[in-house]
């Protein structure tokens, strides 16, 4: 692939950096829009959207560091080498979703509803930002023979982030590029269904892509923590994907009314 997307003399602009950018924008643009188409006032879900993403840089970053705690701290250009890595999508959605809590606390937006019109934009970002992560060579997979197999060749993904070159590697970017878009697809569809309930859509998301996570993980073959035979973010998934069907099947109980009070009987009746 293409790490670098352009170089002029000091300055050098990364594919990834790129698209990861275009997935921010883009997820948003999409919130936005579907706040709006909702009622709700779109320049507060913009501003509540910038949150979210600075927030969603850190944690992503923050958990990557976690992980690889050894490597970033190794030496000086490992750790600045954190800046070029495409860090922990579950690190960034865990720090997201607390700052999106916080904020829609702060202004008093419903919770649940604002969940059900960020996530459709968080799955459209993801498959975006999976391209990006294609193009650096990051989150490469396990070497194999499958027809569809890749092979990267760019010393500048082996430098920045330690790709395997010439050897032919799943395809695990696109894996979860696919997955985005099949669970974009797939939560935009379900939401038009009847009987929908304030935070379906969001729980759809977070089980359809903790699933995906964890299957995906299997054919990764780079270094970002394990515990046992589970990867960081297949522990993760494994408590996210049951906490996600008890949500779904709590918010979708029927709510009980408020009976009326019994008129008050007039004395001297039976």
């Amino acid at each position: 692939m293409h790490p670098i997307l352009l170089e002029a003399g000091p300055v050098t602009i990364y594919s990834y950096g790129v698209l990861l950018a275009a997935a921010y924008l883009l997820g948003l643009w999409m919130a936005v829009r579907r706040a709006t188409q909702a009622g709700f006032d779109g320049n507060r879900v913009l501003d509540l959207g910038i949150w979210v993403i600075i927030a969603a840089l850190v944690g992503a970053k923050g958990l990557l560091f976690i992980v690889d705690f050894d490597h970033f701290t190794s030496s000086r250009e490992e750790f600045f080498s954190l800046l070029r890595s495409g860090g922990v999508f579950y690190g960034g959605l865990i720090a997201a979703s607390l700052t999106c809590i916080y904020q829609l606390r702060k202004h008093k937006l419903p919770l649940w509803q604002s969940g059900d019109l960020f996530a459709p934009g968080i799955a459209l970002g993801y498959m975006v930002g999976r391209l990006g992560c294609l193009a650096a060579g990051c989150c490469y997979g396990k070497p194999t023979q499958v027809a569809w197999a890749i092979t990267f060749t760019d010393p500048a993904a082996a430098l920045n982030v330690g790709t395997p070159l010439n050897v032919p590697l799943h395809p695990t970017q696109l894996y979860e590029s696919l997955a985005g878009l099949v669970i974009l697809v797939a939560v935009l569809g379900l939401e038009r269904r009847a009987k929908a309930f304030p935070g379906r859509t969001f729980w759809q998301f977070v089980l359809l892509y903790g699933i995906s996570r964890f299957i995906i993980e299997f054919f990764r073959g780079d270094d970002r923590g394990a515990v046992a035979m589970f990867s960081t973010s297949q522990l993760i998934s494994l408590v996210l994907v049951p906490l996600s069907v008890v949500m779904l099947v709590w918010l979708a109980r029927p709510v009980p009314t408020a009976s009326a009070p019994a008129p008050a009987r007039r004395r001297g009746s039976f």
